[in-house]
């Protein structure tokens, strides 16, 4: 009787993508991505070697050079000759000429919430379908505002400017706490791997391409302020 070696896990590299403006909605944030794709890879049989996570504080990223731990994570898996796996097609791109861009990297791609087996023109599918409802959605967003206008109807409330600054101020807290939300999580990981001082942080996060929230470079002090901000609430 001949005895059969198990064969190891077939490896992917994991990427998780965030903005300021999309943490916590739809499920979008970093924990919840890792869960989705730790839960996928369990289901499937896989493991996920290494992951990499894009941390982002405004629009214009779908291009390449915009997008460094992308760029890494496709490095990551030509290294390992594996594939790039994301919980949701759309933490690639919204964009489908970005994601057919991805596509002539050579390097095959695994959408969790599609499943293992989708091949590149279903995906390809799947993000012209989206982009065009983005489409429709802006263009009706649109004629009805532009209705409304034609009626009379007063857009804004230019007269209110007190509750205008506290909404702004409100606005801007919030978006510092998703920031911080989004980037709490990455420094934990950077502790873990050894990091201890406030200045290691901060080089660690520079190292990965990882934005303040201004887009500016990490020092201590700002690592500081992230880690200081209390976004259990």
């Amino acid at each position: 009787m001949r005895n059969s070696t198990p064969q190891a896990p077939k490896e992917v590299v994991g990427y998780v993508r965030v903005s300021t403006s999309q943490q916590g909605r739809s499920g979008l944030g970093i924990e919840a991505q890792q869960q989705a794709l730790a839960r996928f890879a369990e289901a499937e049989g896989l493991d996920v070697a290494q992951v990499f996570v894009e941390v982002e504080t405004g629009k214009g990223t779908d291009a390449l050079e915009r997008r460094p731990q992308l760029t890494a994570a496709l490095t990551e898996a030509r290294r390992r000759q594996c594939a790039v796996a994301v919980a949701k097609l759309d933490r690639l791109s919204r964009d489908v000429h970005f994601i057919s861009g991805l596509m002539a990297q050579r390097v095959p791609f695994i959408v969790a919430e599609l499943g293992a087996d989708v091949d590149p023109f279903i995906l390809h599918l799947f993000a012209a379908l989206a982009e065009k409802e983005r489409a429709l959605i802006s263009e009706r967003t649109r004629k009805a505002l532009a209705e409304a206008k034609a009626r009379g109807t007063k857009l804004g409330n230019p007269t209110n400017l007190p509750e205008a600054r506290k909404k702004a101020i409100r606005t801007i807290r919030s978006n510092a706490d998703q920031y911080a939300a989004n980037v709490q999580p990455v420094i934990r990981d950077i502790q873990k791997a050894g990091a201890e001082s406030l200045r290691d942080i901060a080089v660690a996060l520079n190292a990965r391409g990882v934005p303040t929230a201004r887009g500016g470079l990490w020092y201590a002090a700002s690592v500081r302020n992230v880690l200081a901000r209390d976004i259990s609430a």
